[in-house]
């Protein structure tokens, strides 16, 4: 089968780039760990409505599902302690939402017969895959990072963390592999249907991934190329109404402004001298994807 990797935002920065420079500044470090909290938590609640979904069946699936639930809370009430010990926020993130966007890139059909059910199984192991293997990536990249940034006693507790949480994080990767490859097993038909759902999820995974980084000029054409990437991993006859459904949100990008607004904020009353040397013509610079996705996470 395919192994797909998460890829580099806009193809130019890697998750060492982008944690190297945020172990730098505390505040931007702390928002990035109330984030993996966020997620981590609302990973509970996602999976739950899954196990729900399943009703009972299959049942192997469901304990699976369950002892991953119990996972997650552990990573959020482990991250909730670190941020409280360290006086931080334990909020809802400030910017778009990594999670809402992917669920609103989602197909949301209902699953009614056992195929339906079957193809349903499939594509919450694929999105389940996928993003699992950038959480993995991310928390890799933010380990290797404290390794290289000063040993405070702060930087050692937020590593030591992460070590805590990588480990799992890197099970529930094999497992959906594992489970998505036992579905391929099963005959032609099923392999190409597991091929497809991986190829769907990668690109929503990294259209939501990228709609969290790029806040600079011509983020919203940026967001519709990557809404019809993921059109074309559709059937053809799928496709006109995926891209009209999601066409019009994807274009005004409430979220995106509302982003843009609060990053401008933030960098004018910390320092009004980055807000004009950095913002602006990072804002400014949209157009040039690697120019301005490298100053973006200077300033970030």
């Amino acid at each position: 089968m395919t192994v797909v990797y998460p890829r580099k935002l806009q193809n130019a920065l890697s998750a060492r780039d982008i944690l190297s420079r945020v172990v730098s500044d505390r505040e931007i470090h702390l928002i990035t760990l109330n984030r993996y909290r966020y997620n981590e938590q609302r990973s509970c609640k996602d999976l739950t409505d899954l196990i729900e979904s399943l009703n009972g069946e299959p049942r192997d699936l469901v304990q699976d599902l369950s002892h991953h639930v119990a996972d997650e809370a552990r990573h959020a009430f482990w991250l909730t302690d670190l941020l409280i010990e360290l006086g931080a926020e334990v909020n809802t993130p400030p910017g778009s939402s990594y999670i809402d966007e992917f669920e609103r890139l989602l197909d949301q059909d209902q699953f009614s017969s056992a195929e339906q059910k079957e193809a349903g199984i499939i594509a919450a192991l694929a999105a389940i895959n996928v993003t699992e293997k950038r959480g993995c990536e991310y928390f890799s990249a933010h380990i290797h990072a404290l390794k290289q940034a000063p040993q405070t006693e702060e930087n050692i507790k937020i590593r030591q963390t992460i070590e805590q949480i990588l480990p799992e994080e890197a099970g529930h990767v094999r497992w959906g592999t594992r489970r998505l490859a036992e579905i391929a097993k099963k005959s032609p038909a099923h392999r190409r249907q597991v091929e497809q759902a991986r190829l769907k999820y990668a690109a929503i995974e990294q259209a939501a991934y990228e709609s969290g980084m790029d806040i600079t000029l011509g983020a919203e054409l940026r967001r519709v190329s990557k809404l019809v990437e993921i059109a074309n991993t559709l059937p053809v006859w799928q496709r006109p109404q995926y891209l009209m459904e999601r066409l019009p949100l994807t274009l005004l990008a409430p979220d995106l402004q509302q982003t843009r607004l609060t990053a401008a904020q933030r960098v004018w009353q910390r320092d009004p001298q980055a807000f004009v040397e950095k913002l602006v013509p990072m804002f400014l610079s949209g157009l040039n994807p690697a120019k301005s996705a490298e100053k973006g996470s200077k300033v970030a």
